[in-house]
């Protein structure tokens, strides 16, 4: 015969619909998307250095396509994911000698990223673009 069989509440298992998105959880989430674009991004610098070895033709065809609108956002989007993934690997070292790790500090290195990240990519292209004469 069949048993009748009584079921058991069981807790539901974390998920974003519990938890409130925190500053470190984006910049984790973040750092991780910057880590993958640097990757399609290189292949971008790559194709640029293939396109020099290979003559003047190839070379100003790909200089073309980055001096494009969208080539230039391409480029911009590169540097910022660049320079923001390398200020959260900075980040990470701080966190890894043992520093910074009250909430607090956790809260305002990651913020400090984010607002260094921006203002070190505007400070790098209005530089290139100054020494180029185009801005």
């Amino acid at each position: 015969m069949a048993e009748a069989r009584q079921t058991v509440e069981r807790p539901l298992s974390p998920h974003l619909s519990i938890y409130k998105p925190l500053i470190n959880m984006v910049m984790s989430i973040l750092h991780r998307l910057t880590g993958a674009a640097l990757y399609f991004g290189t292949l971008l610098l790559a194709a640029w250095l293939i396109a020099t070895a290979m003559g003047e033709v190839p070379f100003t065809y790909v200089n073309a396509l980055f001096a494009h609108p969208v080539g230039q956002l391409v480029l911009f989007g590169y540097s910022w994911a660049l320079v923001h993934h390398m200020l959260g690997g900075i980040r990470h070292l701080i966190w890894d000698t043992g520093r910074g790790l009250q909430i607090w500090q956790v809260n305002a290195l990651c913020w400090l990223t984010i607002l260094c990240s921006i203002s070190l990519t505007v400070a790098l292209w209005a530089v290139g673009l100054a020494l180029r004469g185009q801005l």
